[in-house]
C-alpha cells in the first residue's frame, strides 16, 4: 500500500469544512474540495471512502464527544437520591445546558455544519438523539421525585418528547442566529426558566 502523503488529509478536512458550510452537504462538491486541498478527487476517496465519510470525518467526533458529555450530566444527575434531585433539578439542568452551550461554542464550524449543513446525510436528524436521551432521564426523574401521574403514561411520554424537540431546537438557534457567546449564555438562561416553569405548571410543583 503507497504511503499517503502528511498533510493531505488535514488540507482536505480544512478545505471540505468551508466548502460544507457554504453550500451545504448536497450543494458541495468534491472536485471543488480536491483542487482547494492540492490533491485529487482519488485521495479523498481513499481517505474518507465518499462525500459522506468526508462529512462525518468532520463532524461525528464532536457529535460523540458532546453526546457522551450528555449522558454523563445525565447518570450523574440519576445517581443522586429523591431529595439531592429535587432540590438541586433547576442548578444541576442549568449547568448541564450551559457546559453543552460552551462546548458547542468551541467547536461553532462543527455544529453549524450539523445545524445547517447536514442534509442529505445520517446526521440531519442528530437531535433525535439527544431527545431520545433527555426525554428518558426526564421521565426517570418525574417517577423517582414522585410527581403524581396525571396524563398517563403515554401522553407524558408523547409530551416529553415534544417539548424536549423544541427545548433542543431553541437551544440551536443560539447558532443559528450567529450570537456572541455571552449574548448565547444570557438567551439559555432565560430559556431554562421559560422550560423549566411550564414544566412545573404540567407535572406540578417542585417537592
Amino acid at each position: 500500500m503507497a504511503k499517503q502523503i502528511e498533510g493531505v488529509s488535514e488540507r482536505i478536512l480544512a478545505c471540505a469544512r468551508g466548502e460544507f458550510l457554504d453550500k451545504g452537504f448536497t450543494g458541495a462538491s468534491l472536485r471543488t474540495i480536491a483542487a482547494a486541498a492540492d490533491t485529487s478527487t482519488n485521495s479523498i476517496y481513499v481517505r474518507f471512502g465518499d462525500k459522506e465519510g468526508l462529512f462525518s470525518a468532520i463532524v461525528e467526533p464532536l457529535l460523540n464527544e458532546m453526546t457522551e458529555r450528555f449522558l454523563k450530566i445525565q447518570e450523574e444527575f440519576r445517581q443522586m437520591d429523591r431529595a439531592a434531585q429535587a432540590a438541586h433539578m433547576a442548578q444541576y439542568a442549568d449547568g448541564g445546558t450551559l457546559e453543552l452551550v460552551e462546548y458547542m461554542y468551541e467547536h461553532l464550524d462543527e455544529f453549524r455544519l450539523l445545524l445547517d449543513a447536514s442534509y442529505g446525510t445520517r446526521f440531519h436528524n442528530f437531535v433525535d438523539a439527544l431527545v431520545r436521551i433527555e426525554a428518558e432521564y426526564t421521565g426517570k426523574y418525574i417517577e423517582i421525585v414522585g410527581y403524581p401521574a396525571q396524563l398517563g403514561d403515554a401522553l407524558t411520554e408523547k409530551l416529553l418528547h415534544i417539548v424536549t424537540t423544541s427545548r433542543f431546537e431553541s437551544i440551536f438557534e443560539v447558532i443559528r442566529h450567529g450570537m456572541s457567546r455571552a449574548d448565547a449564555i444570557e438567551y439559555i438562561r432565560l430559556l431554562s426558566r421559560y422550560h423549566r416553569a411550564g414544566f412545573f405548571a404540567i407535572f406540578g410543583s417542585q417537592l
